[in-house]
């Protein structure tokens, strides 16, 4: 392969907190049922934002490491035995399998699985699908569907397993706290199941934007004194049948258990930074018979309702990809993530180096 040749490739290596460098480093050599994918695009999310403010991520990624997980591309070279994939076939590779062994897999609770792999290294020319990936949640791209699109199939299958938790269904009524791109997926995921969705928000630009995700009623943070009252009397007195925080704050977590009605479903979605407590009215939890859950992560099941939804165009990339920046950019854009910018997500495109298309204040 001609481009394999060069031995090296452009990357975004993390080095810790809000220190990502762009290196040459080499171009990952292939082990048994390996495939080298190049990376058409990468797309932004909130959990590489938080690695890149905090510098890690306990479950997922120790510095110095290569960065990113939402991707796809065309494969540019496979190793011996792998089955069902060639050279030059476009796909989208999520960032993790399990081991389909272990006490969780078994149970169908992949997401807990003991031994889960992931993988990172989106934020770069090429990127090395390990084995069980390959095997596993590795899948090919029909020919009438964008690369944008199909990277979106790891946030969607989260949001996807989220609602599913909650046993929401034809409707019901669901609040979601929070705009950012996976709440945003769960008030359209929630919106396609057939839920009526009230959408919690903060800024003033994020009403519209919740609107068009299926929100029917929106309730900004900053212009009530008591969002959880607001949401209350939206829902006759009665609370939301089914409550979500897609914001990892103490503050969220409490009101998301005030927002939900008698026999309702909290779903905890936003994960608070470790060692964090918040405190809970334990004679509403018993006497109301409230189901508290949290959900992480994604299963291959999720993963392949997801892909089914962006094949069908029933989520759009047009929607949710707001911007796009070369890999040279790739820190800005995340620095402007952290001043909460309008974008939605960037899509991250190695080796672009057209100006005209340059995300919105990188030069």
């Amino acid at each position: 392969m001609a481009e394999k040749l060069k031995q090296h490739m452009t990357a975004a290596v993390l080095y810790g907190k809000e220190d990502v460098k762009i290196e040459q480093v080499p171009i990952p050599e292939l082990n048994h049922g390996e495939v080298l994918v190049k990376v058409n695009v990468a797309l932004t999310c909130g959990t590489d934002l938080k690695v890149f403010l905090r510098g890690y991520h306990a479950r997922m990624i120790v510095p110095p490491a290569l960065f990113g997980h939402e991707l796809s591309g065309v494969i540019a070279e496979t190793g011996p035995e792998v089955k069902n994939f060639r050279k030059g076939m476009k796909v989208v590779a999520l960032n993790s399998a399990p081991c389909n062994s272990c006490f969780y897999c078994l149970r169908r609770q992949e997401n807990l699985c003991e031994d889960l792999l992931f993988n990172n290294g989106a934020y770069a020319e090429y990127i090395k699908i390990p084995r069980r990936i390959v095997e596993t949640n590795m899948l090919a791209l029909p020919e009438n569907l964008s690369f944008e699109a199909a990277a979106m199939t790891e946030p969607l299958a989260c949001a996807i397993r989220g609602l599913e938790e909650t046993g929401a269904g034809i409707g019901d009524t669901v609040v979601v706290i929070g705009a950012g791109p996976l709440g945003l997926m769960l008030m359209q995921v929630a919106k396609l199941t057939g839920c009526n969705v009230i959408a919690v928000v903060k800024r003033d630009e994020q009403i519209e934007v919740a609107k068009r995700f299926g929100a029917d009623e929106v309730i900004q943070t900053t212009k009530t004194n008591d969002p959880v009252k607001a949401v209350i009397n939206a829902t006759e007195g009665r609370g939301a049948d089914v409550a979500i925080t897609a914001v990892g704050l103490p503050q969220t977590w409490q009101w998301v258990v005030d927002m939900v009605r008698r026999g309702g479903t909290v779903n905890f979605f936003g994960g608070c930074a470790s060692d964090t407590k918040i405190e809970l009215d334990t004679n509403r939890l018993h006497y109301s018979e409230i189901t508290l859950k949290a959900t992480f992560h994604h299963t291959p099941q999720t993963v392949r309702k997801a892909f089914a939804l962006i094949t069908e165009k029933k989520v759009k990339s047009t929607d949710y990809v707001t911007g796009e920046a070369p890999l040279s950019g790739l820190k800005q854009v995340l620095q402007q993530m952290a001043d909460r910018g309008s974008q939605i997500k960037t899509a991250i495109i190695p080796g672009h180096q057209d100006p005209k298309k340059h995300y919105a204040g990188i030069p």
